[in-house]
């Protein structure tokens, strides 16, 4: 029996049966806005709390009564509303009474993966928790637009002097200004891509570790390279990544009780959907 209270079905079909029976009892008229109001002690520690929240301190006495106050009234408001049929027909009620239900469908208590579950996972969804490529790099980057002559030559002649045995050009000081970082260190291929496009992160993909190399192309311009390390990706294993593994069993998990949730409330109805009178051939919005 404790197992059957724990089922989630049963919370979503009872909760379900207890919104068609206010609903019913509004439409046959049932007055709501009578009855007794009560605001509990949970209710009103969820108020100082937070309250808390937002003002880092405890309410006072006289703020706390001016809590309970509000939420009383709110209610009032709120039974009276639905009393007269207020939220009928209004589309951002409609909206965030399905966003809630399907929020309580979603957040059900789940029971905790097990490693096996969590592994089963990972084995099944290797790519998308892969250890990415890694680079770590120096680069010199040349506007062809502010350079006015051949680019080429000027990228050739910087690269022999930055490769110039013992050479002590500091390579932060050497080409034009931008906002591009000039170097990055173990950065994943993602970040690269991201900073420089996926033409550079191609482009220095087939360089070698060591020398100043270039000139690199990229939607800016043009740009000297040295790098100094490259990672290879890694295959994910459980214990390294085993939180975003089971963040995303979780996801997949709530996903599942919410069309499982619909699914089953979808059952009790009889759709009917009426499509526009258009004549053949006609799409909406033309006019033959």
């Amino acid at each position: 029996m404790r197992r059957l209270l724990r089922e989630p079905l049963l919370h979503f079909l009872l909760l379900g049966a207890l919104l068609f029976a206010a609903y019913g009892y509004v439409s046959e008229g049932g007055d709501t806005g009578s009855g007794s109001i009560v605001v509990t002690h949970g209710q009103i520690e969820s108020m100082a709390a937070m309250f808390a929240r937002t003002w880092q301190r405890m309410p006072t006495n006289e703020e706390l009564q001016g809590l309970i106050s509000s939420h009383v009234r709110e209610e009032v408001l709120y039974r009276e509303g639905i009393a007269l049929g207020l939220e009928r027909d209004d589309p951002v009620i409609r909206r965030r009474v399905a966003q809630k239900l399907q929020f309580v469908a979603e957040n059900e208590e789940a029971a905790e993966p097990s490693d096996a579950e969590l592994q089963a996972y990972l084995d099944a969804n290797r790519a998308a928790f892969e250890i990415e490529p890694r680079f770590s790099f120096q680069q010199v980057y040349l506007d062809p637009q502010k350079r006015g002559g051949p680019v080429a030559d000027e990228a050739g002649r910087l690269l022999a002097q930055l490769n110039r045995p013992g050479s002590r050009l500091d390579a932060d000081t050497l080409g034009d200004p931008t906002l591009l970082p000039s170097s990055f260190q173990d950065a994943p291929v993602s970040e690269v891509t991201m900073a420089m496009g996926p033409e550079f992160l191609a482009a220095i993909d087939a360089l070698a570790v060591g020398p100043w190399q270039g000139p690199v192309r990229s939607g800016y311009g043009l740009h000297l390279v040295q790098i100094s390390e490259r990672k290879s990706a890694v295959a994910p294993v459980l214990a390294d990544v085993r939180e975003a593994v089971e963040r995303e069993w979780q996801r997949e998990r709530r996903l599942e009780a919410s069309e499982a949730f619909y699914l089953e409330l979808l059952s009790r109805y009889d759709v009917t959907i009426e499509g526009p009178d258009l004549a053949q051939g006609e799409a909406p919005g033309t006019k033959q």
